[in-house]
């Protein structure tokens, strides 16, 4: 009497097939994390110039000038693990001015190479924030702009 014994395993066009799915399902998910690891990105810098906001009130209502880059020491500038931080005044003696994140390529996402964003002070002590062009609309933060 013969022994019938059945095969088990897994036919080539099954094996085919599930890895032609996962193929399928990283082409779209890849994208979308990218855009997901930019748009973090682009949150923290803001969330650094934010806090950056009070310093810098606080320097110009003392000094009654927006403070320059060279005096980013007594405005509390930290290290950007992602780029660099920069100060700038509107026009001299003036309370007007920008703080500018500047992104750094191989820091972070391609997206945001050598991009920035900033927050505009105005005379009258309005903030207001700004991206750089190259910045696309999807990852910019709801209530910047696109201007420089």
């Amino acid at each position: 009497m013969k022994k019938t014994t059945k095969q088990q395993g897994f036919t080539l066009i099954e094996l085919m097939i599930v890895v032609a799915v996962i193929g399928v399902l990283a082409a779209v998910a890849l994208p979308q994390y990218q855009n997901y690891v930019a748009k973090s990105e682009l949150s923290s810098a803001l969330a650094t110039l934010s806090g950056l906001k009070t310093n810098v009130e606080t320097f110009t209502l003392e000094n009654g000038e927006f403070p320059a880059d060279t005096q980013s020491a007594a405005v509390g500038i930290p290290a950007a693990s992602m780029g660099n931080i920069e100060l700038a005044q509107s026009s001299a003696s003036s309370a007007s001015g920008t703080i500018t994140y500047n992104f750094v390529a191989g820091l972070v996402s391609p997206d945001l190479s050598s991009h920035g964003i900033r927050l505009v002070r105005s005379d009258e002590g309005q903030w207001t924030c700004v991206t750089d062009s190259g910045i696309t609309e999807n990852l910019r933060p709801k209530n910047c702009k696109n201007d420089y």
